[in-house]
């Protein structure tokens, strides 16, 4: 019997050989993000990428903040990030850490790398660091501060420390190479002055490590052995190898870079979003017509579907977009056999059934999911009065429309044969109601004559239909133009919000709580908003329509 073999991807199979060659005895791995702002679908992938290597390694998985950088940080992040991750079913167990929390042993790091005349003060300006740098084609020039003795440097980085200095006028760096073609390398900040409120240390600090000097302490300290990041990182991997050999470390852990996933006419970037949040133009982080996790979580799509698509996207060192479609493919997927049927009337107009008695109510059973016969059934209501969707009725239909529309007999799904035999219009022509007969031997939809009718509507009994407001949503963006205009600024789709607010859903949807999602036939999947709805003011987003011409591609 032929083995089973299973592909690995690019990380996989460097970690296979760090353990084959005993660089590494176990493995462990993180994901550090900055609590700036709400995470979404890119990180989702790193994140799942993270968690799910420490899983299959039998491995630790760690949760860090990154929160060198009180500028832009806020509680309220920290709060959604955490909420986020759980939600995608990564679990880190008592593997919390905040990079805040090792400010003092990278303080110790930095006075030592000081001692071993590997760092020393600088007080240039932004604009003279910029000067003395260089660039690409230039080598930079030494810092006239370079040089200073050690004593000289201790004592003046413990002033930094010591609030004697203002902020923006002395930085200690590494000393390096001012010449290396490698820009980063060029004796980069460790640290700066910048005297402000922290939300984890407060006041006790008036000077932060640098993104590029906190990061490596911190995976060295918590003894990860692959930092696996984004491609924008690898111009800075020479650097994180610095910092963690020079501050002595025996076994520093390994970076390790991936291409980031990218969206196709999605936004992405914190500032972008920042700016529709306040601008108005969305309503909050979570507005579900974003791709932050809050949102997609608010709109309805699962961590299944989430982790699907990420695995459909791949893992690889080659940036490459991957199709909105595919994202809409794997909740459609997820959702379609896991989710009960039922039915909501979005654009009503009432229909009523001259011969049934007028005061009786009928329940009718009716199958949750067709595909799944798990989920059971269900009773529903049936009366005299219903409404219909206002598009399955016509006075004068063209050729191949099976609804309803004058003599023509159709099925009420799950109940019985109706025939139009006339209607009522307002004094513009809208039509505002619509009379039938049924025939009480078809109930469950079938004609016991073997007479076979072309279409079937849904539809919910008066007396009993609940109502709703439901949300459908396309794009943010104006996807034929692109995300971006010539300016800079976002190119917004006018029609990426429709509200209906007079819609009616069937009595069984009377407890759904947040987050609850369903199939109403015939329109697509929809999910109880989190933030607007009521119980007593049910409120729907659509989550995706039913059909997309959308194909998983095919590997030749």
């Amino acid at each position: 019997m032929s083995e089973e073999v299973v592909s690995k991807n690019f990380i996989e199979l460097e970690i296979d050989k760090d353990l084959k060659e005993g660089v590494y005895d176990h493995v462990c791995t993180r994901f550090p993000p900055e609590p700036n702002g709400y995470l979404h679908i890119g990180h989702a992938k790193s994140i799942i990428l993270n968690y799910g290597l420490a899983k299959k390694y039998n491995g630790e998985f760690h949760m860090r903040f990154d929160d060198t950088n009180p500028t832009k940080e806020k509680v309220e992040f920290v709060d959604s990030i955490k909420a986020d991750i759980q939600w995608l079913g990564a679990d880190w167990g008592e593997h919390l850490y905040f990079a805040s929390n090792y400010f003092d042993k990278m303080y110790e790091v930095a006075v030592d790398l000081i001692k071993k005349g590997l760092a020393y003060v600088s007080d240039l300006t932004a604009e003279e660091m910029r000067e003395y740098r260089g660039d690409f084609e230039h080598p930079g020039k030494e810092d006239p501060n370079r040089n200073r003795s050690i004593e000289e440097n201790l004592q003046m980085f413990e002033d930094m420390k010591n609030g004697k200095y203002e902020d923006g006028s002395h930085t200690l760096r590494a000393k390096i190479d001012m010449a290396s073609p490698n820009i980063n390398m060029r004796d980069p900040i460790l640290y700066r002055v910048a005297h402000m409120t922290h939300h984890n240390t407060g006041d006790k600090w008036c000077i932060y490590p640098m993104y590029d000097f906190a990061h490596p302490l911190e995976d060295a300290f918590e003894n990860i052995t692959h930092s696996i990041c984004t491609l924008e990182f690898e111009d800075h991997r020479p650097l994180y190898d610095w910092v963690v050999k020079s501050a002595g470390f025996a076994n520093p852990p390994r970076q390790i870079e991936f291409a980031k996933m990218y969206l196709t006419n999605v936004v992405t970037g914190k500032r972008y979003i920042k700016k529709l949040v306040e601008d108005g133009i969305v309503d909050g982080w979570d507005d579900p017509r974003l791709v932050s996790i809050a949102a997609l979580r608010r709109r309805g799509f699962t961590p299944t579907s989430i982790q699907k698509f990420v695995e459909l996207s791949g893992v690889s060192k080659a940036n490459s977009s991957s199709d909105y479609a595919m994202l809409e493919y794997c909740i459609r997927e997820d959702l379609k056999t896991s989710r009960s049927r039922v039915m909501a009337v979005l654009d009503p107009v009432k229909l009523v059934i001259d011969n049934y008695e007028s005061d009786e109510v009928e329940w009718l059973e009716a199958p949750n999911n067709l595909e799944n016969e798990e989920l059971g059934s269900r009773k529903v209501p049936f009366g005299k009065e219903l409404y219909i969707d206002r598009e399955d009725f016509m006075i004068e239909p063209p050729k191949k429309y099976f609804r309803l529309y004058p003599g023509n007999e159709v099925r009420l799904m799950n109940a019985y044969f109706v025939t139009c035999t006339s209607y009522e219009t307002d004094e513009n022509g809208n039509v505002t109601c619509i009379h039938c007969t049924y025939d009480p031997a078809t109930k469950g939809g079938d004609a016991p004559d073997g007479r076979k009718v072309k279409g079937t509507i849904h539809w919910v009994a008066a007396k009993t239909a609940l109502n709703a407001e439901v949300r459908l949503y396309e794009n943010i963006v104006d996807e034929e133009k692109g995300v971006y205009n010539e300016d800079g600024s976002l190119n917004l789709n006018p029609n990426s919000l429709t509200v209906l607010k007079n819609c009616l859903v069937e009595p069984s949807l009377k407890d759904a709580k947040a987050y609850d999602s369903f199939q109403f036939v015939r329109q697509g999947f929809f999910c109880v908003d989190a933030k607007d709805s009521k119980e007593d003011a049910l409120v729907f987003n659509r989550i995706v329509s039913l059909k997309s011409s959308f194909k998983l591609p095919t590997n030749n």
